[in-house]
């Protein structure tokens, strides 16, 4: 069976649950695990017996592979409004029809309760829990876009660090993975040098990056439509004391949070493991986003591993654990890997070192 019509099954598995008879797939990215489509415009409506794709006129070629598990049909450029005045025709009238209440817009709603002519069933992460656990073409696809990860790093670690821009270094990040064949990168990359170090999401600035500081790095490209993502941070020469302290205290949590990783365990324990570390050696105010989050076709999906979670970890699932220490006006350390979640525990998808590594 291919994956794609394994996929389409537990949807319909699910839709009991949700409440619904049928769902109308709009957003894009869950289009995309459903059918294998990357393109801009698609919408699946799957019912309890049938399962249909829609598409504009740009995209009729593109969508002939899908012809083999599921009907495919033309649509307009408006492709859910012209999907909602055609539910009729693929459903039984008094099917309960569910959207995707995360992803459809205001506008987007009306357009399809008037052309039901009654209000649709809001469902919620139907998708996505499914997307949450990677089969084993998955984990390859992001095994395979985590291993263009590490000759990146090496090769910033060949160019150096000192005396460069932080902005200077995110272009040769650029230029690095598209050497190495990504699609694209996953994320804007972050490289944070002395007190910018202590913002988690800094932007690269013209700043130049001098001796004895932290710089983080946080890294991640997109091959074949799966994200990965990494996070090193670096030394330019000898610390001062409590840069180097947290160092350390961040890597004892890392590593406290992969070993807390594995099938069964509650995410906010595994989050607990690696925060407990940090607020021992006393900066626990200091790190303040969750351990982790899902990565897949999206950069950020789920599960999450925070305090604020009720997911259970199983295996299958990819997650990041990435604590951080962010002291203002001084610095900060960020140290990450992506994580598969296996029968026994975890695997590591990004093989870089973490030992403290002076890049001058």
């Amino acid at each position: 069976m291919s994956p794609f019509a394994g996929r389409i099954e537990a949807v319909r598995a699910a839709l009991g649950a949700a409440g619904a008879d049928a769902l109308v797939v709009s957003k894009l990215v869950n289009v995309r695990y459903l059918t294998g489509f990357a393109g801009s415009n698609g919408v699946v409506v799957v019912g309890p017996d049938s399962a249909t794709f829609f598409t504009d006129f740009r995209y009729v070629t593109a969508s002939e592979p899908i012809r083999e598990f599921m009907q495919v049909e033309l649509a307009d450029r408006d492709a859910l409004r012209f999907v909602a005045g055609h539910l009729d025709q693929l459903l039984p009238g008094d099917s309960r029809i569910g959207f995707e209440a995360a992803h459809l817009t205001f506008a987007a709603h009306a357009v399809l309760a008037d052309a039901l002519g009654r209000e649709p069933v809001p469902t919620r992460e139907v998708v996505e829990r499914l997307r949450a656990v990677k089969d084993a073409g998955e984990v390859e696809s992001i095994r395979r876009s985590a291993a263009l990860i590490e000759p990146v790093y090496a090769a910033i670690a060949e160019q150096g660090l000192e005396g460069r821009t932080e902005r200077d270094v995110a272009w040769s990040i650029r230029e690095l993975f598209h050497g190495q064949g990504s699609d694209q990168l996953a994320f804007d990359s972050i490289v944070a040098s002395h007190e910018r170090g202590a913002m988690p999401h800094a932007d690269p600035s013209d700043a130049q990056i001098g001796a004895g500081t932290l710089v983080t790095i946080d890294i991640g490209c997109v091959l074949d439509g799966y994200a990965s993502d990494c996070t090193r941070t670096f030394a330019t020469g000898g610390l001062p004391a409590e840069l180097r302290e947290i160092y350390e205290v961040c890597l004892a949590a890392q590593l406290a949070g992969l070993d807390a990783v594995r099938p069964g365990v509650a995410a906010r324990d595994a989050d607990a493991a690696a925060r407990t570390v940090i607020a021992e050696a006393g900066y626990g105010d200091h790190f303040g986003h969750p351990l982790g989050h899902g990565v897949g076709l999206e950069i950020h999906e789920g599960p999450r591993l925070s305090a604020a979670s009720d997911a259970t970890l199983e295996p299958g699932m990819v997650v990041t654990v990435e604590p951080g220490i962010y002291l203002p006006g001084r610095g900060g350390v960020r140290i990450e890997d992506l994580v598969v979640v296996t029968a026994t525990g975890c695997e590591r998808l990004t093989a870089m070192p973490k030992e403290l590594t002076v890049l001058w």
